[in-house]
Parts: structure tokens; sequence; C-alpha cells
């Protein structure tokens, strides 16, 4: 009865589009990329604390070492995010969009350390945003078996 029900609803949809298959891509070797840049960015902060320099007075100052370590924990855990999302996982999509959001708010407020690393990661942040948004599961279904 499930896959009845299950095979009407997909009937509707009609056929998934290349745009759908392509922004998943997309949206996953973005993750994989930018969480590789988070935690090169990461590891270089934890290495060197004098890498960085603050330009002026800012609200959010943190430990240049402690956002080294918040760089490269999230980076490792938006490749993985990454990988799911090629690999067609449904939950990787909410995990991605949740992970980009807080990737870009990091990044936000990374900004008097390293603005214009931090201006790129965010607009990378919103396209992966804007891509999972518009992936489906049929498209996940279709694409990855």
């Amino acid at each position: 009865m499930t896959q009845k029900v299950h095979s009407q609803v997909d009937a509707g949809r009609g056929s998934v589009s290349g745009w759908a298959v392509g922004l998943a891509v997309f949206a996953g070797c973005m993750m994989i990329m930018g969480g590789l840049f988070g935690a090169i960015a990461g590891i270089a902060a934890i290495v060197d604390d004098d890498l960085y320099v603050i330009r002026g007075d800012y609200v959010f100052k943190w430990d240049v070492t402690a956002w080294g370590w918040l760089h490269l924990l999230l980076g490792i855990i938006v490749i993985a995010a990454g990988i799911a999302v090629l690999a067609g996982r449904t939950w990787a999509r909410v995990v991605g969009i949740a992970l980009a959001v807080l990737s870009a708010v990091a990044n936000f407020m990374f900004l008097p350390y390293y603005p214009v690393w931090s201006i790129v990661i965010i607009a990378l942040d919103i396209a992966v945003i804007w891509a999972l948004a518009r992936y489906s599961r049929q498209a996940a279904a279709e694409t990855w078996g």
C-alpha cells in the first residue's frame, strides 16, 4: 500500500531536471571545498597565532587559536556532510543547509581577521544553501539510485 501511494506521488511530479541534479552536485562539491578551505584556515590559525592580522576594534574578539579550532572542526563536519550530499542522503540536505548557515555566521564574525576570505566563504555558503534548498528527494533517488 505504501509503495502504491509513493508511486502515485512520484508520478505527479514528472522527471527530475538536470538542474536539480547539477545543483546537488554543485552543493556537495562546494561543501567539500569550503570545508577544506575552513580546515586549512583553521590549521593555519592553530599553528601560527600571528598569521592573521586584526584590523581595528571589533565586537567579537576571540583568540586566533580558538578561531582556528572552530574553523577546523566546522570544516571537517562540512566535508562529511558534503560527501553525504554527493551520496544522495536525504538528511544531508538539512544538515548541509544548517552547516552552511553556521559557516556563514562564523565567517561573518571572522571578518576582522581575514575579510576577503570571509566574504568569499560567505558567498559559497549562500550558493550551497540555495542549491540544497532546490534539490529534492526524488532527484537524489533518480540520480544516485
